[in-house]
């Protein structure tokens, strides 16, 4: 994913265009998608990413192509990029590529779209508009291309597909359950909103049973207003939810960001104590739900359930997920493709970030002993019917906030939960995140998962010796991805323990930056 302000995008998104019919010709015409859109950054901003053909994350070892193509200081070093690739994936340069795009409610879209448009007409690519779809709309359309016609059929490629098979899907995993009252979501002034409007269209009203979803910050018409005060990143980094979202006490809420990829959700207290549902209470939620499916169809000792966190994910949903539900935990590097590749390892591998980012893979095994599997009771054959409902129900590909939030719902039904005992399911402990300035942040090299670092040499061993003074205490340092800056998490037992160690770890990163 690239992003930057949407002026300086024009020669990068020509060169995304020119990978794209690359990558489909390297796997022989299969359908790659090309995503227009800046998610949660400010509206001026934009940028584009690249859908390999089952709906995933372009393959890692491309990303460096992609990086020098787009870097390229004259046409002859892009040429003469252009034709390394080429030669050394051994591409036949008369493979017909396919490529289909989509862009967010961006000002800016249009226009890259047009850039876009030159590069696949330059390479002589076949290529499809999806016009404004969110980004995981793009990804299950690539999918469903990809596996048409074939044993592992995902799904129509249209737009109206998805909503189908999302409603029909959610109508089999409630089993029957009645949805206990609204939901009130924030779209972020963005392209989740006129979806989620027209998901609605194919659910049954509340009338007849239905989920209430009362959509607000859905105004796409005014490009300023998107992500202003509102969505998911909004609510997570403010912790509190956004000020045009006027709700009462104990109210189910959730934000979406600008591209409809991720969720969370809050509510306020009946003392007007702001609470957030995030991440990593949704996979919490989600796993112990899916666990206990597996377990009531008679398959918990045929379906391993796995939960993928990064460092940043709070320590007691760690704890709880290992000591309570008693379930795997695997940590990764920061990145939703880590995140992802780490779940496939699983039979049922769920993965969020706490920024809301995330889904639940199901593997190709679990589908197959979920269809085949023949129940020994009415209990069991209701809880094999919902399983294999989720397994349509999620959005596989990548994180969708719109199939989460259907998720969200279905489960808390199914529990006869509100928000309030969906919170007390753990506490999390108190954390901080201190951003720190340094001259070169490549001088930090992080290992295990981002947790410790190896250089410069003792700072870790500081480290340790810090954290051993606090009750609970966990923290960590991580060189940004993007800026001359050094990140610093941390966690204790009690808010002003937290904020003592975050800035004692702080001052020992100042000091090893020289």
């Amino acid at each position: 994913m690239i992003r930057d302000r949407s002026i300086l995008l024009d020669s990068v998104v020509f060169r995304v265009g020119l990978l794209a019919a690359l990558r489909s010709r390297k796997l022989n015409g299969q359908t790659i998608g090309v995503m227009i859109t800046a998610s949660h950054n400010p509206p001026e901003d934009n940028g584009v990413k690249l859908v390999d053909p089952m709906g995933e994350m372009l393959e890692e070892s491309w990303e460096a192509y992609g990086t020098t193509l787009a870097n390229a200081p004259s046409e002859e070093k892009l040429l003469e990029v252009y034709d390394t690739i080429i030669k050394e994936y051994h591409i036949n340069p008369d493979t017909k590529a396919n490529v289909i795009f989509a862009r967010d409610t961006r000002s800016s879209g249009a226009h890259l779209v047009s850039i876009l448009l030159e590069a696949l007409t330059a390479t002589d690519t076949a290529y499809t508009d999806y016009k404004l779809l969110t980004t995981p709309q793009l990804h299950y359309i690539t999918r469903c291309l990809n596996t048409k016609g074939s044993p592992y059929e995902y799904g129509e490629p249209t737009e109206q597909g998805y909503y189908e098979k999302t409603a029909s899907s959610l109508k089999l995993a409630m089993q029957g359950r009645q949805f206990s009252g609204s939901v009130t979501v924030d779209c972020a002034n963005g392209v989740g909103g006129p979806k989620l409007r027209e998901l609605i269209k194919y659910l049954p009203p509340p009338s007849e049973g239905g989920l209430e979803i009362k959509v607000v910050n859905d105004d796409v018409l005014k490009p300023e207003r998107l992500n202003h005060q509102c969505g998911a990143d909004f609510v997570k980094t403010n912790q509190r939810a956004p000020p045009s979202s006027h709700t009462a006490p104990m109210t189910r809420c959730a934000s979406l960001d600008g591209d409809a990829d991720r969720i969370v959700y809050y509510f306020n207290d009946v003392d007007g104590t702001f609470r957030l549902l995030d991440g990593d209470r949704i996979a919490t939620l989600a796993a112990s739900f899916i666990g206990d499916l597996a377990r009531s169809a008679g398959l918990g000792e045929k379906l391993k359930v796995g939960v993928v966190q990064t460092a940043y994910a709070n320590g007691a949903s760690t704890a709880y997920v290992t000591q309570d539900l008693r379930l795997p935990v695997v940590c990764t590097a920061t990145g939703v493709k880590h995140l992802h590749h780490a779940a496939t390892k699983f039979d049922v591998g769920v993965y969020f970030e706490a920024n809301g980012h995330g889904t639940i893979v199901f593997s190709d095994l679990a589908l197959k002993r979920l269809k085949k599997y023949e129940p020994q009771s009415p209990a069991q054959s209701s809880a094999l019917d919902t399983l294999r409902a989720l397994t349509a129900l999620i959005n596989q590909t990548v994180g969708d906030a719109l199939s989460d939030l259907l998720l969200v719902e279905v489960i808390l039904a199914h529990k006869g939960w509100g928000p309030k005992e969906w919170d007390l399911t753990y506490t999390d402990l108190p954390n901080r995140l201190v951003r720190v300035e340094v001259a070169d942040r490549y001088i930090f090299k992080a290992v295990d998962a981002e947790r410790r670092l190896e250089s410069p040499p003792g700072v870790q061993a500081q480290i340790d010796a810090a954290v051993g003074k606090f009750k609970s205490g966990r923290s960590f340092a991580r060189a940004s991805g993007t800026e001359d800056a050094v990140r610093v998490y941390a966690e204790a037992a009690t808010r002003s323990e937290t904020e003592d160690l975050a800035q004692k770890v702080a001052a020992i990163v100042r000091q090893a930056r020289g």
